[in-house]
């Protein structure tokens, strides 16, 4: 599916640096080489070049195979559904009622306390003294 976005930056041929930092498909660096070397191995050993760090200086490629790349793909799907939701907005409820509340009032309000702590609100609940 082409809409659909790699969870690697670069697979394949289109490689857009010149000098890549090249490691082979059981972990062990192979050094720097220019991406037409690296191009070469990946093709004699039928591997696919994997960009791993974009940022490093040479950017650093893997070669890996087709179940390689699909095992680090659901390491790392897995790795993020674990990690906690960043950004998630955190819903606060607050509910005030007077010491004197009618008691079905009350059993009205509880319920709909409970409802919103299954729903993972935050609630804050106030009592106000009557005079």
């Amino acid at each position: 599916d082409p809409k659909r976005k790699a969870a690697f930056g670069s697979v394949g041929r289109r490689i857009p640096y010149r000098i890549l930092h090249v490691i082979n498909e059981n972990g062990e660096s192979l050094g720097n080489m220019h991406r037409a070397e690296a191009l070469k191995l990946m093709d004699q050993h039928n591997l696919k070049l994997v960009l791993l760090r974009e940022n490093a200086e040479p950017p650093v490629y893997r070669l890996m195979t087709g179940k390689q790349i699909h095992e680090e793909q659901l390491r790392r799907a897995e790795k993020k559904k674990a990690s906690p939701k960043t950004g998630m907005c955190i819903v606060q409820k607050e509910l005030s009622f007077s010491s004197t509340i009618a008691r079905n009032d009350l059993e009205t309000k509880t319920k709909q306390i409970a409802q919103w702590i299954e729903k993972k609100y935050h609630v804050k609940v106030t009592v106000r003294q009557t005079k």
